[in-house]
């Protein structure tokens, strides 16, 4: 299927920051999404104490969600600010402190140690780093990936999965003729030859 115009198309780390900076986050819900909801029983498969992580995060209102209900929680953003944010809308408590392993990386961790943010690119992150998952709630990361990034970004999420880990991924459709992105649009047979 065509991709339009998007398959050149690349937005820099400044630009996702910026949009941070002046607001433009129409891609944050204040809400649960609705597919989290319908589908959480496939992504937790009867288990609880799971490690679920958050690729490009955000302040995702799911990740309190997660973890009030017993889970542990990591993502990865690249705005300190979105991750600040998340702490404070939800009166959570937290402390910061270097990631050793990546230039100018930062750790934020609630105090109950059940929420674990990583300000840096994900591209930085690796299973040594961040251990590997039971589930992946991938809600805007894979549309929000420049389109030659696709490949790499699946190969990180695929290694950071457990054996039996939960994929659970949303994705958009619409002419990629007529909106330039993102979101960009991902062919469900892309999300095949990615994922498997």
């Amino acid at each position: 299927s065509d991709v339009g115009s998007q398959k050149e198309r690349v937005v820099t780390e400044e630009e996702w920051l910026q949009k941070w900076e002046m607001g433009d986050i129409g891609f944050h819900k204040e809400q649960r999404h609705r597919l989290l909801q319908k589908y959480l029983d496939v992504l937790l498969n009867g288990r609880s104490g799971l490690r679920i992580f958050f690729p490009l995060c955000g302040k995702a209102v799911e990740m309190k969600w997660l973890a009030d209900m017993g889970h542990s929680i990591v993502g990865v953003e690249l705005s300190e600010e979105a991750l600040k944010d998340f702490f404070s809308e939800h009166s959570l408590p937290y402390c910061e402190e270097p990631i050793p392993e990546i230039s100018g990386g930062k750790l934020f961790q609630s105090t109950s140690g059940n929420i674990s943010l990583y300000c840096c690119s994900i591209y930085d992150l690796s299973s040594s780093i961040v251990g590997k998952f039971d589930g992946i709630w991938d809600r805007g990361a894979l549309v929000a990936v420049n389109p030659c990034d696709r490949q790499h970004y699946a190969s990180l999420m695929i290694n950071l999965m457990e054996k039996n880990s939960s994929y659970l991924l949303v994705t958009v459709s619409y002419d990629p003729n007529k909106h330039k992105g993102p979101p960009f649009y991902v062919p469900e047979s892309e999300i095949k030859s990615l994922f498997g």
